[in-house]
């Protein structure tokens, strides 16, 4: 399905909206009324440069790996922003829902490339062409801007994991130098008395509204819990070091999830998206804190991505 065509969400609103279904005309007398409305009366300007460094001021670059790209990566700096759409990931259908709600420009998480494309033809996917999404968003007119490791590492990250799932944040796992607020995974404490396994698994069901794949006895009792967004990589030994009853990750390979088993360690795993797509709320609240009016910052749905076949009745 054409991610153009599924809802978007205005966050703080609560309301979507299906910009397939309007006509060119709604959408510019909408459009029209978003511009002067009480917007005007509070004469909000910002160009995608400010933007830019009000984010990297939160999200510093210099936190973010090596191999990573961080902030801006397509789009004029001097532009003056209109509104703001928020997404995972930069994929082709994300530029043209983000454009067609009248954002000009796209914050995600991951980045539209990290080997500089080759080529930069239209097409649906960069599984097509590895330009797709820089010319889609250059055709559209949409800056695309990112902060992937200097967000997985940042204080507001460190926060989200355990707050979702009612654990007491300890510590990081794997601090940055220097920073001990900032790292990757995060050790938490349970607050419950008694807390098992499958009870967590099951409060993962009910939060992510995805069910996990578990490694473990359900009847465990769990007290010690690392929980890690993306895929764990090193973090999984790193909470076995660090003692821990149970790893709460994105994405745990096969082998090293057994081996992790073994040790003695639970192992939640919750799918890479499934842990990640929290993140565009911490992104939108970090774009409405660098002043983009609450009514301009908009998410793009990437939440149906995939199904289980048991979901889907035939």
């Amino acid at each position: 399905m054409d991610m153009a065509s599924k809802k978007i969400k205005i966050e703080g609103s609560g309301e979507g909206s299906e910009p397939k279904k309007e006509s060119k005309k709604e959408k510019k007398q909408a459009l029209a009324r978003m511009t002067a409305g009480t917007l005007s009366a509070h004469t909000f300007r910002l160009t995608v440069g400010a933007l830019e460094r009000a984010l990297l001021a939160e999200y510093p670059a210099a936190d973010a790996e090596e191999w990573d790209r961080t902030g801006l990566l397509v789009g004029d700096p001097a532009a003056q922003v209109r509104a703001v759409a928020v997404a995972l990931d930069p994929t082709v259908a994300a530029i043209d829902a983000a454009a067609e709600a009248g954002a000009n420009v796209l914050v995600t998480h991951h980045p539209a490339f990290l080997a500089p494309p080759t080529s930069f033809k239209p097409a649906a996917s960069v599984a097509q062409n590895p330009g797709a999404g820089v010319y889609r968003a250059i055709e559209r007119g949409v800056a695309l801007m990112n902060f992937h490791t200097a967000l997985d590492v940042s204080a507001r990250a460190q926060r989200m994991l355990p707050g979702m799932l009612g654990l007491s944040l300890r510590g990081v796992v794997e601090p940055l130098a220097g920073c001990a607020e900032k790292g990757y995974g995060q050790l938490c404490a349970v607050a419950d008395e008694r807390l098992t396994l499958g009870q967590l698994a099951a409060r993962c069901t009910s939060v992510f509204g995805r069910a996990p794949r578990v490694w473990g006895d359900f009847d465990r009792l769990v007290s010690r819990v690392v929980t890690c967004t993306g895929s764990a990589g090193p973090t999984g030994k790193l909470a076995l070091a660090n003692h821990a009853d149970v790893l709460v990750a994105g994405e745990v390979k096969y082998h090293d999830a057994l081996d992790l088993s073994q040790a003695g360690m639970a192992v939640i795993d919750l799918g890479h998206d499934t842990s990640e797509l929290p993140f565009c709320r911490v992104l939108a609240a970090s774009v409405r804190d660098a002043g983009v009016p609450d009514e301009l910052v908009m998410v793009v749905g990437q939440q149906d991505n995939w199904a289980y076949p048991e979901a889907v009745r035939v």
